[in-house]
C-alpha cells in the first residue's frame, strides 16, 4: 500500500505523516510537497507536487493507494477551488485509488466564506468517480493561540460571535483522524463531520483563560466593525480580519456548532479538551 499526503512539510501535513509512521512503514508513506527539500527530516519519500502545476501532481501520486489532499492556502476562494481540481484531475489520471480531504463542518450547507472553498471541493472530489472519504474538520485549537495570548495581556477577549458555539479540536487530533482513516478499511464515500464532543462560546474560553493563568478576564460582545477595527489595529492582515469577522458571524448562526463523536471514534482516545489546551498555552 502506497498513502501520499499533499502539503506533508506544512502544520498539519508534518502531524498526519507523524501518526502515520506510528501505523504503517515508512516506504508505505510519500509526501508530496512544492519544496522536497523542506521535508527532509520526515523521514519518508519526498516528491515535488505543485498545485500550479497539475504535470508535477501527476507524477507525484503515481501509485498511489490513497491520497489525503489537504486543502491550500491559496488566496481566493476561487484559486484555492482551482488548485484543487488540479489536484483530482491528477488523481484521476494517476491512477489514485481512494481521495481523502480536508473540508470544513457542514461544509455543503454553511455560508461561511471558507465554505466557499470546501462545498464545491467536495462536489468535484463526488464527481470525479474516485472512492472518497471527507474530513470536515472543525476549527483548530490553534487558530485562537493570538486570541489566548491577547486575553492574557489585555484581560479582554472581544468578539462579535454573538454567543456562538462551536466544536473545535487540537490539530494533533484531526491529524490523528486522519492517518487512522488512511490506514484502516470501511471509510469509502464517507463524510466524517469532525470535532470535539463538547460545543464552547468564546465567553468558555474566557473563563478557561482566566481559570487556567489566574487573571482576571473579561469577555465582551462588540459589532463587527468593532472587531474589524480592534484586529486591525493590532497588525492583523486585512484578508484574515475578514476571514475572522466572518467566522465570527457563522458562530452566531450556529454553523460550526456540530459537537459529534466522530473524532473521538476515529482517534480511539478521548479528544484534547479545550481546558487542557488552554491550560497548556497558558503555561508556553
Amino acid at each position: 500500500m502506497t498513502i501520499v499526503v499533499t502539503g506533508a512539510t506544512g502544520q498539519l501535513g508534518r502531524l498526519v505523516v507523524k501518526h502515520l509512521l506510528t501505523k504503517v512503514p515508512a516506504d508505505q508513506v510519500v509526501g508530496s510537497v512544492r519544496t522536497p527539500a523542506k521535508g527532509a527530516d520526515l523521514g519518508i519519500q519526498l516528491r515535488e507536487g505543485d498545485f500550479d502545476r497539475p504535470e508535477t501532481l501527476v507524477a507525484a501520486f503515481a501509485g498511489a493507494d490513497k491520497l489525503l489532499i489537504i486543502s491550500t492556502d491559496g488566496e481566493s476562494a476561487a484559486e484555492r477551488v482551482r488548485q484543487h481540481a488540479n489536484a483530482i484531475e491528477a488523481a484521476k489520471a494517476a491512477g489514485v485509488q481512494h481521495i481523502h480531504y480536508t473540508s470544513l463542518t457542514s461544509a455543503d450547507t454553511a455560508t461561511i466564506v471558507l465554505a466557499q472553498t470546501h462545498g464545491p471541493t467536495e462536489e468535484l472530489i463526488r464527481a470525479s468517480g474516485i472512492p472518497y472519504t471527507i474530513l470536515r474538520n472543525n476549527w483548530y485549537f490553534e487558530n485562537d493561540l493570538g486570541t489566548i495570548a491577547g486575553a492574557l495581556a489585555t484581560g479582554v477577549l472581544a468578539t462579535s460571535s454573538k454567543g456562538g458555539r462551536f466544536a473545535p479540536a487540537a490539530r494533533e487530533d484531526f491529524a490523528r483522524a486522519a492517518a487512522a482513516v488512511l490506514t484502516t478499511d470501511g471509510h469509502q464515500n464517507t463524510i466524517y463531520e469532525l470535532g470535539g464532543p463538547e460545543s464552547y462560546s468564546y465567553a468558555d474560553l474566557a473563563k478557561l483563560i482566566a481559570e487556567a493563568s489566574g487573571k482576571d478576564i473579561v469577555y465582551a460582545e462588540v459589532t463587527p466593525a468593532e472587531a474589524r477595527a480592534g484586529m486591525l489595529g493590532a497588525g492583523l492582515p486585512a484578508g484574515l480580519v475578514e476571514l475572522i469577522v466572518d467566522f465570527y458571524r457563522a458562530l452566531g448562526q450556529g454553523e460550526l456548532d456540530v459537537p459529534r463523536g466522530d473524532l473521538e471514534k476515529l482517534i480511539g482516545q478521548p479528544a484534547v479538551s479545550l481546558r487542557e489546551f488552554v491550560a497548556d498555552a497558558v503555561r508556553g
